[in-house]
């Protein structure tokens, strides 16, 4: 089976306070072979990005490398102070994340609507 190519679309939520909202949406695979799309993407945002949320609702693929490129991001975005929320992710994922650790980095939801109020 072919590896489905790892797609990063940015869009910019308005927020009720503060600042925007970031929200990357992942579609596709999350592998080793994701870090030009993942970590590119991440680090071309600009530096007044505070709020970013991760959608993981069209991942269709998701293993350990891909895992690690996703705990890289979010070890970055922890070091410039930005705060991460997501949702999208399976039950299964969701205890991978837990398991893992990178509960540390971001906090789970269920969908984007509980996700962007978690800003608040």
């Amino acid at each position: 089976m072919p590896e489905l190519v790892t797609r990063v679309t940015v869009e910019e939520l308005p927020a009720a306070t503060g600042d925007p909202i970031t929200v990357l949406r992942f579609s596709g695979d999350i592998t080793s072979a994701s870090q030009p799309a993942v970590m590119g993407t991440y680090e071309g945002l600009p530096d007044t990005v505070k709020r970013i949320l991760l959608d993981f609702s069209k991942v269709e693929y998701l293993n350990s490398s891909g895992i690690a490129l996703v705990i890289q991001m979010m070890i970055a975005a922890s070091k410039k102070g930005q705060k991460i929320h997501s949702f999208g992710l399976s039950p299964h994922f969701k205890k991978v994340f837990t398991m893992v650790g990178i509960t540390k980095y971001t906090t789970l939801h269920e969908d984007e609507a509980t996700a962007c109020a978690a800003f608040e």
